[in-house]
């Protein structure tokens, strides 16, 4: 595949790793049980939010161990929170959990209108410090980019402002669309593909993430 130009963008990051890519290979195929799928999503949600979480701010502490006072270093500064983007976006909460236990949890309902395609918002609940929070934002598929944008816009008039978007599956028009309209954003994606058929699926994708992940049609 051809190198796009928002790999140029620092914003962007695509985490690749070959047990990414393993579990992506198993997590498109459309014989992966529900059960398997969801593990798969949250093992691969918990490998982006390492890459996401990389330049979380650190400070010196001394620990004793067994032996003797060792000078280590753990996180410090801004807490984190996680904001699934409902529905899909709960199953990638519990692979953050695992790396940020003590993460609290808000919560964006919008849904893809099916003649315009644009997002429609129905919920928004988010921690009462979000201001003071590193939000990581989690949808596992990124298509048009509607809905991760206005989950952005929704998170920002909140006052939050420190903002990360992690995905799994991506398409570059969304890509696209969520750099250009937040510039401030950083994005962690595992896969960029094709690009949207007609109604607005990724190709090659894996299907509704949504349906696979709770067993609906």
């Amino acid at each position: 595949m051809q190198e796009l130009e928002f790999y140029q963008n620092p914003k962007f990051h695509h985490v690749r790793h070959p047990l990414v890519e393993h579990k992506l290979a198993i997590l498109r195929a459309m014989d992966t049980p529900t059960k398997q799928f969801a593990d798969l999503v949250e093992e691969i949600a918990m490998l982006i939010t390492y890459e996401a979480t990389k330049d979380l701010p650190v400070e010196k502490v001394k620990v004793r161990t067994p032996l003797e006072v060792a000078e280590c270093q753990m996180v410090s500064g801004k807490a984190v929170g996680i904001v699934p983007i409902l529905r899909a976006g709960l199953g990638m909460v519990s692979g953050v959990q695992k790396l940020v236990p003590n993460a609290k949890i808000g919560h964006i309902g919008l849904y893809r209108d099916h003649e315009t395609h644009e997002p429609v918002e129905y919920y928004c609940k988010l921690p009462t410090d979000a201001e003071n929070r590193t939000l990581i934002v989690v949808d596992p598929m990124l298509a048009t980019g509607g809905s991760a944008s206005d989950a952005i816009k929704m998170i920002k008039k909140r006052g939050a402002k420190n903002i990360k978007l992690c995905c799994i599956v991506s398409a570059p028009e969304g890509i696209r669309r969520v750099l250009a309209e937040h510039p401030d954003v950083d994005l962690y994606v595992a896969a960029v593909d094709r690009c949207l058929n007609e109604n607005c699926y990724i190709l090659p994708g894996l299907g509704d993430a949504g349906d696979r992940l709770f067993g609906t049609n």
